[in-house]
């Protein structure tokens, strides 16, 4: 299955950790992806993401023609060093403001090809957005924010 989203990874535990990023063209995914590879995140696809699941993992890449390649609006398409893949921990939606952001929110989750996954909304283009992106990837491997896998509803 191939999402309209981006996908940025951390090493924590000795495992690539990642998470899927998505929202609408031009709500500032890509901004985020630089500002957090300047953070010490690792690129593994910008725009499209090949999700599939595997040993009862959900992961993703980049497509072939995408790897190592992301979207700076106003200078162009740049080479990236990227990873081939990572698993899959959270999900990320780009909210087009700090007030779409609820302030605390309840826990909502969705599936994705069987796997339930953890969703949060962020504001891409706050200066704190990569900071948090790393927490909800610190608390979604450290098992404060339970990933499994399960027949939970979408999310609408």
């Amino acid at each position: 299955m191939i999402r309209h989203a981006g996908l940025l990874a951390l090493r924590l535990d000795g495992r690539w950790r990642g998470a899927l990023i998505e929202g609408p063209s031009g709500i500032g995914k890509s901004d985020l992806a630089l500002r957090a590879l300047d953070q010490g995140f690792s690129l593994v696809a910008d725009d499209r993401v090949l999700v599939f699941e595997s040993g009862g993992r959900l992961f993703g890449r980049a497509p072939d023609p995408l790897a190592g390649l992301i979207e700076a609006r106003g200078v162009g398409i740049l080479p990236q060093p990227a990873l081939g893949f990572c698993e899959i921990v959270a999900l990320v939606c780009c909210q087009t403001g700090p007030d779409a952001v609820e302030r605390l929110p309840s826990g909502p989750r969705a599936t994705i090809l069987g796997h339930s996954v953890a969703v949060f909304d962020i504001w891409p283009l706050e200066v704190a957005a990569p900071g948090k992106l790393r927490r909800i990837l610190d608390a979604a491997t450290n098992g404060r924010i339970k990933v499994d896998r399960a027949a939970s509803p979408p999310r609408g």
